[in-house]
């Protein structure tokens, strides 16, 4: 089953990468509010429940792909 997880920095704490590049957008005279960055990752998951395919994903966040201290994540079933 194809899964996307989409992990970004949690509400409240910096992103210096989004600041840099919404000054040099800012200095290159494009108007943007705010930028933030974050990053998706595709995973094929051995599985056809979803509820079971979900759960294997969730761990594999907690364990590995993010961090939860800093991060958050959302998972979305592709197929």
């Amino acid at each position: 089953m194809k899964v996307r997880v989409d992990i970004t920095r949690r509400e409240g704490l910096s992103d210096p990468e989004g600041m840099t590049t919404h000054r040099a957008l800012s200095e290159l005279g494009f108007s943007v509010d705010d930028v933030h960055f974050g990053r998706s990752i595709y995973l094929d998951v051995t599985g056809t429940d979803e509820a079971d395919v979900i759960s294997q994903v969730e761990a594999m966040c907690a364990k590995l792909l993010a961090n939860p201290v800093m991060e958050d994540y959302s998972i979305h079933v592709l197929d």
